[in-house]
């Protein structure tokens, strides 16, 4: 397997044009390529900046974008836990390192449509027929110190490769195993695309195993609604917001 992290010019809020990026410092790309794309690229891309000096208290705007969240009253004072787009990570994923010093940046809208949009211009740029485009963050994980890598969308690809029907080492059959292959390749890519000044907000993969493409949307193969989730009895904890728009 192969990943190239891809450096470019500084990405500018609050708007800024992502596909003059992709043109000016993304490489030939190879059939069956798989390009990683940080969400606050797309998110500059989209004008989805909020000026510091207009947000009195974050905590407000956090609110306003964050789909699920844990009350205030119940965590540290440092960070508020939110779900959005089916990801658990903090603040709604509003981000200011990435912003400079005037802008907080959001997560994107439409993350599934709008990687569908870079996989179109990317096969017909590059004459290619597969290839896979993933939206990426990072965020925290329970029991853990460190910000790992997690996709936040995608196209092109089948999430999941499947062991259901095939047999494990002693001849008994799974009846319910897969491997979530897109949070399985994520995150070193997002390790190297760094977590800093690197300037390195895409990257290639090249030559992964177990990946089957798709020219129609998969993102609901691999989400699981809350109620039916294994990590149920900690996600009720969440309280949905009701005043997020529909």
């Amino acid at each position: 397997m192969k990943y190239i992290p891809i450096k470019t010019r500084v990405i500018r809020p609050p708007q800024d044009d992502l596909y003059a990026v992709l043109d000016r410092h993304l490489p030939k790309i190879m059939d069956g390529d798989i390009i990683l794309v940080t969400s606050k690229i797309l998110a500059i891309h989209q004008g989805r900046c909020v000026r510091v000096a207009d947000v009195p208290h974050k905590d407000t705007l956090i609110m306003k974008e964050a789909e699920w969240y844990i009350p205030r009253a119940k965590i540290r004072p440092s960070v508020l836990h939110t779900i959005k787009h089916h990801t658990i990570v903090s603040s709604a994923g509003i981000d200011r390192s990435n912003g400079g010093k005037d802008y907080y940046v959001l997560w994107p809208n439409n993350i599934n449509a709008e990687a569908k949009n870079i996989w179109m211009y990317l096969r017909k740029k590059h004459r290619i027929k597969k290839c896979g485009v993933i939206i990426t963050d990072s965020h925290s994980v329970p029991l853990r110190l460190g910000a790992v890598g997690t996709s936040i969308g995608f196209f092109g690809i089948h999430p999941l490769h499947s062991y259901i029907g095939t047999k494990d080492l002693f001849g008994r059959r799974f009846s319910a195993e897969r491997t979530n292959i897109i949070d399985s390749i994520v995150p070193l890519g997002v390790f190297l695309m760094g977590e800093g000044k690197e300037q390195t907000p895409l990257c290639i993969l090249r030559d992964i195993p177990k990946i089957t493409y798709t020219t129609r949307s998969s993102f609901h193969e691999l989400v699981v609604p809350m109620k039916k989730d294994l990590f149920y009895p900690i996600l009720k904890s969440f309280k949905k917001n009701t005043k997020m728009p529909s």
